[in-house]
């Protein structure tokens, strides 16, 4: 019996550890704080309207609307809402033939979201709980021609929809969309891109002025914006918060050592030129200093470790204490990253 006692232990021991491990790290009980997301629909009340009524409507348009109105006028290039040529631009926009035929398509696409209230609502609870001084933006859905995925401002944040239409979305190819860019363009993308917005908003690259613009700033800074990203969606898979292939995905965490240390031994880290931040850090079908099997971006993923390593290792120091510090080499001292 006390052999089986000491087992039972060992194996109790043994599961809670198991059961431990696998916990999402990110998640947080904040069931106190509710964030209900209302989304207007500015696609909905410009191409339902008569051509003929767009000029009485302004008004109305702009008491609902408020300053999101001119935000999206600038969008579309359409000016200043209260000059005169605003009604002429406005109106030849909604009866333009091919943004009919996709408001048509994203109608289809998009005919109810409350999905997308629910599921913005539990990402913007998550930062009222981590920001409970912010206050949440008023969210609203146009269409812009596909010149803009999200437009953010004071308190604002848009979703143009005709930028998330599917990957296979017919208009893509003709506006030259590269098929790896393309492949982030689906519904279950939006949240994502939503929050990434909203922190790149909150904390923009030129307004933190890093002591260095260099490789390892961009990095450290990309991978902050995909930590808060992180903290906002607990539950986010990392293929869908970095838009990597699974395969990609796999380089990354088989290859995590190789590509941090090809980084160090050939100098890129303080490299300040903009072809080689760019080539380690913007968009790509792959990084081309590593393989053709890495993902683009693949240094946003070490900055993203980088940031992982720092928050487990300085657990006092809140998200917010994160996104403002701008001294990357004690960032970098204080993450002790080792992969």
């Amino acid at each position: 019996m006390k052999g089986r006692f000491v087992l039972g232990i060992i194996l109790l021991i043994s599961l809670s550890g198991l059961f431990s491990c696998k916990r999402n790290r990110y998640s947080v009980i904040n069931s106190s704080v509710k964030a209900d997301i209302e989304v207007k629909r500015l696609e909905n009340d410009l191409f339902r309207l008569d051509p003929s009524a767009i000029k009485d409507s302004l008004p109305v348009l702009r008491e609902k609307y408020g300053d999101f109105l001119q935000y999206f006028s600038y969008v579309i290039d359409a000016g200043d809402t209260k000059d005169k040529t605003f009604e002429d631009y406005l109106t030849g926009f909604c009866t333009d033939k091919l943004n009919n035929e996709v408001y048509a398509a994203v109608s289809r696409a998009y005919p109810d979201i409350s999905s997308l209230e629910r599921d913005l609502g539990k990402a913007f609870s998550h930062y009222s709980f981590y920001f409970p001084g912010n206050s949440i933006p008023g969210v609203f859905t146009c269409i812009t021609g596909f010149n803009r995925s999200i437009i953010t401002a004071d308190s604002v944040l848009g979703i143009s929809l005709d930028r998330y239409l599917g990957r296979n979305c017919e208009y893509y190819p003709g506006l030259q969309i590269y098929g790896y860019i393309a492949a982030r363009m689906n519904s279950w993308n939006i949240v994502p891109d939503c929050m990434y917005a909203w922190g790149t908003k909150l904390w923009n690259l030129e307004d933190m002025h890093y002591p260095s613009d260099n490789v390892l700033s961009e990095m450290i800074h990309e991978g902050k914006l995909r930590y808060f990203e992180k903290c906002m969606i607990p539950d986010i898979n990392d293929t869908l918060l970095f838009g990597f292939t699974q395969a990609q995905m796999k380089f990354c965490r088989n290859n995590e050592d190789q590509m941090w240390t090809y980084l160090i031994e050939n100098d890129l880290l303080f490299s300040s030129d903009k072809f080689i931040i760019r080539k380690l850090t913007g968009e790509a079908p792959f990084t081309s200093y590593f393989t053709n099997e890495s993902p683009g971006k693949a240094a946003v993923w070490l900055g993203f470790r980088i940031i992982e390593s720092y928050m487990a290792r300085n657990r006092v120091v809140t998200i917010g204490e994160m996104m403002k510090n701008t001294d990357i080499q004690n960032i970098l001292d204080k993450a002790k990253y080792n992969p």
